[in-house]
């Protein structure tokens, strides 16, 4: 900072409070020094503060979540919506989270419950929650319940729902009030940032020390829907808000910031953003039809290149990231935890915008959330589509945006996709929603235990993940519905896993076996880690797999085998062998059996 000069500030800062300084020039920089000293560290103290605090991290192009300065990947299940409706409901459940071996729980927070009425504010909630999770020793994401959930405003206190002349609501094109609260309700913003920006700074006050929570995601699956008519399937899309306010908007000027966003990042925005912007010459300036074009339906697979109605979402995730940026920008400034937005995903069958929320945190509108809301720091999908489940992955991991995956199946095929999830796509955290049962829909069955394994598994391989994380020594598979088998190379050889039939194995010794029977369609999962050029540690199963290590195009050896294949276990962290040979591996190499989680050291060798 001062080059070779070095500075005892102990000593100085005392004396030169204690005395007068004459005006001498010699006397005069060194006070400035001073002063300039006790900036910078004062400064270095925020930042130190900071990362002292749970943050992201980006390592060799890859993002992990930091806490207690070691990676940390969120083994986590996400509560129904009402479970955290009272305390008492809650108490027997942050026991059985952590019988499940769930080491973090998301679970929601709503506006309506600790400011019931305006100004007053009841963080008794909040409290019983902190405490709770951190009695079994669990981490919380914390889900601000705020403006929206769903696409709906069902969550604002009822001093809000009550006063639509002072928290003005949304309008679909035919001028039906919708159950939405405007973007452009500037006392809603002020409203829901000062609710939010409290709950922050208590979270605070009660947790900084602990860090019991890790991250905030603020409002959930946001965006303009037709309410109940989308989980009906009977929507009629709603591109946009058509209320008189949202209309003059929408027909005045593209914000100068958003386009100084777009020009500065030109040559790595979203494809279809990219060349419906420049389709329009790259424009400047000019209303939202003049920059970006008008709005088109998109039919058959187009629709996941190009985007139905583009401009009317374009101009919504403006104003829904500008909305939200500001309420995460003022939560940050109590407490600055990681934030991020969550995703009620595009589908095949519900392909437009008013479908799907529009305007929601999604990848074809990711440039417009980050013009608009920096506060954010990573969008999160909800994935109950399995079919679409490495489509939307990508999508998701575009341009430097970690997968994080706060809602998904619950179920085996669910907890399967973890491996997958970690193994493949780097995830910092995957959870399947309604883990805790008992809920309407999506809710876990009380006699599965497929989490329960496959998350035991995964905290007993923590350290290989961390270790080989971002590198091509750590990858996934993935078998389901939609196929039998699947496979990938790692080094100079190929990892390979397939549905568990005995009767096509038996057929080649002559048996007779029922195979149809036993042909298991339930999910599977793999994760592998080479931790050798011929050494390999894999993991996996739920549904029935066969495992089979065999030569890549670039292996030189004329026939290759396994020298050894260990079935592997761990007792209090410390890792345990069984050698298995004979019938265990007879296969091609070992079985994992339907509803079971195992764990292979496989060496190779040449011959």
């Amino acid at each position: 900072m001062f080059k070779s000069e070095k500075i005892n500030i102990r000593s100085l800062n005392l004396y030169y409070i204690a005395k007068p300084i004459p005006a001498t020039d010699l006397k005069f920089k060194l006070m400035k020094k001073i002063v300039l000293l006790i900036a910078v560290l004062s400064s270095q103290l925020i930042i130190a503060q900071t990362k002292f605090l749970p943050h992201l991290e980006k390592k060799d192009g890859n993002v992990q979540l930091i806490v207690n300065d070691k990676p940390f990947f969120m083994l986590s299940g996400e509560l129904h919506n009402s479970s955290t409706g009272s305390a008492y409901y809650m108490r027997p459940i942050w026991k059985r989270m952590a019988n499940q071996n769930l080491n973090t729980v998301i679970a929601a927070i709503s506006w309506e419950l600790i400011e019931p009425t305006e100004g007053n504010f009841d963080f008794s909630l909040a409290d019983s929650m902190v405490q709770g999770a951190r009695k079994e020793k669990l981490k919380l994401v914390l889900l601000w319940f705020g403006s929206w959930k769903n696409g709906a405003s069902t969550y604002v206190p009822a001093w809000v729902k009550t006063d639509t002349k002072r928290f003005p609501l949304a309008k679909d094109k035919n001028g039906k009030t919708l159950n939405t609260l405007s973007t452009l309700g500037k006392n809603t913003l002020e409203a829901d940032s000062k609710a939010f920006s409290a709950l922050m700074k208590h979270i605070k006050e009660i947790d900084f020390e602990e860090q019991t929570v890790l991250m905030v995601q603020v409002q959930n699956e946001i965006g303009v829907l037709d309410g109940l008519s989308a989980f009906m399937g009977t929507a009629n899309a709603c591109m946009r808000d058509y209320s008189d306010e949202t209309n003059k908007a929408f027909n005045g000027q593209v914000p100068a910031e958003l386009i100084s966003y777009l020009e500065k990042h030109k040559d790595n925005l979203y494809p279809a953003l990219k060349e419906v912007w420049s389709a329009n010459g790259y424009k400047q300036k000019g209303t939202w039809e003049e920059v970006f074009g008008k709005g088109a339906k998109y039919e058959g697979e187009a629709w996941k290149t190009n985007c139905a109605y583009y401009t009317e979402e374009i101009f919504m995730a403006w104003n829904y990231a500008k909305f939200v940026g500001q309420i995460a920008k003022a939560g940050k400034e109590q407490y600055a935890l990681p934030m991020y937005a969550n995703a009620w995903l595009k589908q095949p069958q519900g392909r437009e915008p008013g479908k799907y929320p529009s305007g929601g945190p999604l990848p074809q509108v990711i440039d417009i959330w980050r013009a608009a809301a920096p506060s954010i720091d990573f969008i999160a999908p909800d994935i109950y589509a399995v079919e679409e489940f490495d489509w939307v992955c990508e999508e998701f991991t575009r341009s430097g945006n970690p997968l994080f995956i706060p809602e998904t199946k619950v179920g085996p095929a669910g907890s399967a996709r973890a491996f997958y999830a970690f193994g493949k796509y780097n995830a910092l955290g995957y959870a399947p929603f309604g883990i805790d049962g008992a809920g309407v829909i999506n809710t876990a069955d009380p006699n599965d235990q497929s989490i329960t394994k496959v998350y035991e598994c995964l905290k007993n391989l923590n350290p290989y993940i961390q270790k080989y994380h971002g590198t091509d020594q750590m990858s996934a598979l993935f078998i389901g519905s939609d196929k039998d088998s699947d496979g990938i190379e790692m080094g100079n050889y190929a990892i390979s896993v397939r549905r568990m039939n005995f009767g096509g194995s038996f057929g080649l010794f002559g048996a007779q076996f029922d195979a149809e029977k036993q042909k298991e369609k339930s999910s599977a999962g793999l994760i592998a880690f080479q931790l050798a050029d011929n050494e390999f540690l894999v993991a996996g199963g739920v549904g029935g797999i066969m495992i089979n290590i065999s030569k890549s195009k670039s292996n030189k050896w004329e026939n290759i085998g396994m020298a050894t294949v260990d079935e592997v276990s761990f007792e209090n962290g410390a890792m345990r062998t069984h050698r298995l040979n004979g019938d265990e591996t007879a296969f091609g190499g070992p079985v994992v059996k339907e509803g079971e989680v195992k764990i292979f050291k496989i060496k190779m060798y040449g011959y």
